[in-house]
């Protein structure tokens, strides 16, 4: 895997951990699992502060993000990024402190 450093040998991609997760280049079939790994991620971490970038279409991928965001236990509140952070393309997520 050297041609892909940021793919394990089991196909696995990491990801930085570090406040911004970039929806673009993962499978919506995905979502249900990564979103949730990379906010424990984070939370583990103490990024408390989160932007998801969705893109803007048709608003589904958006829908479906913030479905899944109404379902983790560490987020107290999410909205759409302001246009410095992506518009209603990104979605700004807080997550609880220890």
């Amino acid at each position: 895997m050297a041609d892909f450093p940021n793919v394990n040998v089991n196909g696995l991609v990491r990801l930085p951990i570090d406040g911004v997760l970039d929806l673009h280049n993962f499978s919506p079939k995905d979502l249900k699992f990564l979103i949730p790994d990379y906010l424990e991620e984070c939370y583990n971490a103490q990024i408390l502060q989160v932007r998801i970038i969705h893109g803007k279409g048709t608003g589904n991928l958006r829908r479906t993000v913030h479905a899944i965001l109404k379902k983790q236990p560490h987020v107290i509140g999410f909205k759409l990024a302001g246009e410095g952070s992506g518009g209603w393309g990104a979605t700004l997520v807080e997550l609880r402190q220890e």
